[in-house]
């Protein structure tokens, strides 16, 4: 039995997986798109955000993402876990929209910088650091080759496995934890004295 309130989904006595949810959506329980939308949104929203650059553009991207979602909740079979569905048509919303514009990616996304919340005991000299830090931290993201890049927002935003990060770019999975060996590797050399 679940509990279904006007403002959330709540199964009794466990929470669901992002799969059953989707099931559940698709068979009509549209708290269930709610519960699925809240989760994911944040991440999702980040992962186009930076494979694109461009607020509009993410927002644009972002949108035809849970279109297509919805398009396909009753067809949706669990064949995959529900988070590597979901970057997956990401990966190719973002794929589609660079051969469509023949777009390179240029990354300058600074309005994306989520907030850190400072300890409160942190002085003004201190909190310019941390702020100096996220900002060199991104840019060697940016710097990053696209395939380097994809893997490693993949793995911290959507927070996948390299298994499900293989699957989503179309690779092996030793390509994938090279990709991703390779670009952690890349950003600490990168922050060698800033930390």
């Amino acid at each position: 039995m679940r509990i279904i309130t006007a403002y959330s989904y709540v199964p009794m006595g466990t929470e669901e997986s992002d799969e059953q949810l989707m099931l559940d959506y698709g068979a009509g329980e549209d708290s269930a798109f709610e519960v699925l939308y809240k989760k994911h949104k944040g991440p999702l929203y980040r992962y186009l955000l930076r494979g694109c650059s461009n607020a509009a553009v993410a927002e644009e991207l972002f949108q035809d993402v849970w279109m297509k979602l919805i398009n396909a909740r009753r067809r949706y079979e669990p064949r995959a876990k529900f988070t590597t569905w979901l970057y997956h048509l990401a990966h190719n919303r973002l794929i589609d929209y660079y051969r469509r514009n023949s777009v390179t990616v240029v990354q300058n996304d600074t309005e994306s910088i989520e907030a850190v919340p400072a300890a409160a005991s942190q002085n003004p000299d201190q909190k310019l650091q941390q702020s100096e830090q996220i900002e060199r931290l991104l840019d060697l993201v940016r710097q990053l080759p696209d395939d380097q890049r994809e893997a490693f927002l993949l793995r911290e935003e959507a927070g996948l496995a390299v298994t499900e990060i293989a699957e989503i770019t179309g690779v092996g999975q030793e390509t994938a934890k090279s990709r991703l060996r390779y670009a952690v590797k890349k950003l600490r050399d990168g922050m060698q004295g800033w930390l």
